[in-house]
């Protein structure tokens, strides 16, 4: 563990011990983590005592979830969930890539992010697999573009009642509910609009926070203290990525100006 990590590591405790964090996020899908950097993760995450949730990049991405089990998740998410069958095919994949005593200890949730998974979410609740569901969570950017409206429009009404009424369904189930996309200090306000009860959790990209716990000024400097772990995490990921480049790059003008003439006297080419 580097210096920035451990500095990462006190980030997250302090989260932890004072502003209701739960845990930690990371996207093989929208982000396009990859192993090696949520491996590092994960360590930093364990060594701050908290969990890490992944988001697969599909209902049925296999593959990402034979690399949860290498990592070791809490949760895992599969993104744009928007019919009864997507949501099947998600709950069939946990079975096959998980063995039942390792699914015990992993939770499962959708995200719900355009208006078709919402128009559709009834259904998906009838499906006789839904226990095997744990929560939802409402992605707000997505779910705003595909109403044809627009990033700025995330705590539209419209937004609102979406949350109220999807939300209202998910508790007949006994689901969890979170809120995600475009999480600033204007989210509480957006969620305490909501009744009471309804929200379990709300996300940054990459911090996850109780709530009601985690509001009020708690939540609003907590939410800028995740932002400053996302900058933090994305300069870990610039200097290991760094290295290797300039490793590359070292080789790369070492060889060509030792065999640049040999290779095109040969015939050969490397551009």
């Amino acid at each position: 563990m580097n210096s920035l990590e451990r500095r990462m590591v006190e980030v997250l405790k302090d989260l932890k011990e004072n502003h209701h964090v739960i845990g930690v996020k990371a996207e093989f899908e929208a982000e396009g983590t990859r192993l090696e950097e949520a491996l590092r993760l994960k360590e930093v995450v364990s060594e701050a005592g908290l969990s890490l949730t992944l988001k697969i990049g599909g209902c049925e991405a296999l593959r990402d979830m034979y690399e949860a089990r290498v990592i070791g998740v809490r949760r895992l998410v599969a993104p744009m969930i928007e019919s009864p069958y997507a949501l099947k095919k998600f709950l069939s994949a946990t079975r096959m890539a998980f063995p039942p005593d390792e699914m015990e200890s992993v939770s499962l949730l959708v995200n719900i992010e355009t208006i078709y998974g919402y128009q559709n979410f009834g259904q998906m609740l009838e499906l006789k697999e839904i226990d095997r569901l744990d929560g939802i969570v409402l992605g707000r950017v997505d779910m705003t573009r595909s109403m044809g409206l627009t990033r700025e429009d995330i705590n539209h009404p419209a937004i609102l009642d979406i949350a109220r009424h999807l939300f209202t369904q998910a508790k007949t189930k006994s689901l969890e509910c979170v809120i995600g996309g475009g999480v600033s200090a204007e989210t509480l306000q957006f969620i305490e609009q909501l009744p009471p009860g309804l929200v379990d959790r709300y996300e940054t990209r990459k911090i996850i926070f109780q709530y009601p716990e985690a509001s009020g000024e708690k939540g609003e400097k907590g939410i800028l203290k995740a932002v400053g772990f996302e900058l933090m995490w994305l300069k870990n990921k610039r200097d290991f990525y760094g290295m290797i480049f300039e490793e590359d790059r070292l080789r790369i003008e070492l060889l060509q100006s030792r065999y640049d003439k040999l290779i095109r006297a040969a015939g050969g080419m490397y551009e």
